[in-house]
């Protein structure tokens, strides 16, 4: 079919519409028409007052490849606004000669429309990235990033040759030993490398996540890095360790989601011990993570730091981890003898408590030592560790208050034997013979006043009723074995039972007659009148 071009070219006129004179410059592109007088035409759009006539003249000229509209479109990049842009992009279209003429306006130009002309160049050719590449460079860094910025843009429509290109030219100005790149052009590469992401830049890269660099360069670089990174090297260890570490969390977080799917092994053990001290809450409870699970003093000792850190979930998933090593419980056992409080030490003994039976003896003797200390000092600190001690093994405890008890009192040191026996009779299933000791220790303790409504008060009067009722034979016969129990004692035992009624009764006359039988001073005296008065003998 023959095309108009005549006609579509009499619709270029000035006296036509807008809308006429674009939708006629877009039918020239796409039918590809370069004659001479569609050419000239379509360059006179170039100044055609309708901006949006101008636009498409602009596009048309790059597309056509209409080298007379050079000139014109360079005069709109130094004129800036929305054009600047577009003609750039035509320019860069025109040859070799555009691209020089291009290269060279670059400094001739206000810095800001220099971007425009640096993402164009870097479409066209190698040389052209290094003239793209070099606006990168300029000393007012948001020029730098605004070009960087615009580059970016044209990186999906780059082919593989100048894709290729642009990152050769970017690692040769990033990695020169002699001319190092200023501290503003660096976030602007490695912006631009970012984006290309090639891994041939890798090493630039991780030369850029190390300390002297921006938080920002440093974080974008690690954020490409760990993309590409499977096995790292002992130095790529060394720095994810010491991003992790830092304080800004924009450093942080790139390097934590790396080491997140990374392996722990030993051989980095020392890095992850030093992570558990790193100012952010993050790091230290990915290294939890990593090696929580690793029983060495070591571990339980960086776990143990956790615990007074402001960071509730931190200082939980911590002690967590503590109950289940061998060397987190001890270390856990330590800092609960260490505590400053109750609260802290009821908070402690519950959390190891479901492990306490696995308890080695020593750490066992260790804590019922602690806890007997503050039993002694009539400290209640002791209530955690005693509730600690019976999780671990009830029957043991058991035995050794009721050894300790006893002891105590051979010593004649009644009080502290009370102590034990008091501690023991808060379980309501404690036997005769701890009863009864209880009674016998609290007798010797007693005011022993023998008026009726002191002898009602009296605690050990109402744990001797107890074991009576239990045993009253054992009783009595045990009561006749303790010699540490003088006659005022038993008078005063003796006394009281007498007084009531029925197996009470027949102890507490047998008391009595211990007494007259076993004494001869005033309780004995005592008794006889007390028998007397009762009508026995």
């Amino acid at each position: 079919m023959d095309v108009p071009v005549k006609k579509l070219v009499r619709l270029l006129a000035a006296d036509q519409p807008a809308e006429v004179r674009a939708a006629a410059v877009r039918v020239l592109t796409e039918l590809g028409v370069k004659d001479a007088e569609a050419s000239a035409e379509l360059i006179a759009r170039l100044d055609d007052p309708d901006p949006a006539v101008r636009i498409t003249a602009i596009q048309a000229a790059g597309k056509l490849k209409l080298t007379k509209a050079l000139p014109v479109l360079l005069e709109r990049i130094k004129g800036g606004g929305p054009e600047a842009n577009q003609a750039a992009d035509a320019a860069v279209k025109l040859g070799v000669d555009a691209v020089r003429k291009l290269q060279d306006l670059m400094h001739h130009i206000v810095p800001g429309l220099r971007r425009y002309i640096a993402a164009a160049l870097t479409t066209v050719s190698a040389a052209g990235a290094e003239a793209g590449v070099s606006v990168l460079l300029d000393r007012d860094p948001q020029i730098a990033l605004a070009a960087a910025n615009a580059i970016i843009g044209r990186i999906p429509t780059l082919p593989a040759d100048q894709k290729k290109a642009l990152v050769d030219e970017l690692l040769s100005v990033a990695t020169d030993r002699k001319k190092k790149l200023p501290p503003p052009a660096e976030l602007p590469v490695v912006k631009v490398l970012t984006a290309l992401n090639d891994p041939t830049a890798a090493d630039a890269l991780w030369d850029r996540t190390q300390p002297g660099y921006s938080h920002e360069v440093r974080a974008m670089a690690l954020g490409t890095v760990g993309g590409w990174l499977k096995t790292p090297t002992k130095e790529q260890w060394k720095r994810l360790f010491a991003n992790a570490a830092e304080r800004d969390f924009a450093v942080v977080a790139p390097a934590l989601l790396i080491l997140t799917r990374l392996p722990a092994s030993d051989k980095q053990l020392a890095e992850w011990l030093e992570l558990l001290h790193a100012p952010d809450a993050a790091a230290r409870k990915l290294a939890i993570d990593k090696i929580g699970d690793k029983d060495t003093a070591e571990v339980a000792a960086g776990l143990m730091a956790q615990l007074t850190h402001p960071d509730r979930a931190l200082r939980d998933a911590a002690r967590g981890r503590l109950a289940t090593l061998e060397h987190g419980r001890k270390s856990l056992v330590a800092a609960l003898l260490a505590a400053d409080t109750q609260d802290e030490m009821w908070q402690l003994a519950r959390l190891i408590a479901p492990f306490a039976k696995n308890f080695a003896a020593k750490l066992r003797a260790d804590v019922t030592a602690r806890a007997c200390q503050f039993l002694e000092a009539d400290d209640h600190k002791c209530d955690p560790l005693f509730f600690l001690l019976r999780e671990a093994d009830p029957a043991a405890l058991r035995d050794e208050l009721f050894e300790k008890a006893v002891a105590e009192r051979k010593k004649k040191d009644y009080e502290t034997a009370l102590q034990y026996l008091k501690l023991l009779a808060r379980d309501p299933a404690i036997g005769f013979g701890v009863r009864l000791e209880l009674a016998m220790v609290g007798l010797k303790l007693s005011a022993k006043n023998v008026a009726a409504d002191s002898r009602n008060l009296d605690p050990s009067l109402r744990n001797f009723a107890s074991a009576v009722s239990q045993d009253a034979e054992e009783a009595a016969a045990q009561i006749g074995k303790a010699k540490w129990l003088d006659a005022d004692d038993l008078f005063y035992l003796g006394f009281h039972f007498a007084e009531q009624v029925g197996q009470e009764r027949e102890f507490g006359l047998g008391v009595l007659r211990q007494v007259v039988k076993g004494s001869k001073g005033k309780a004995a005296a005592a008794a006889k009148n007390k028998l007397k008065s009762l009508g026995v003998k």
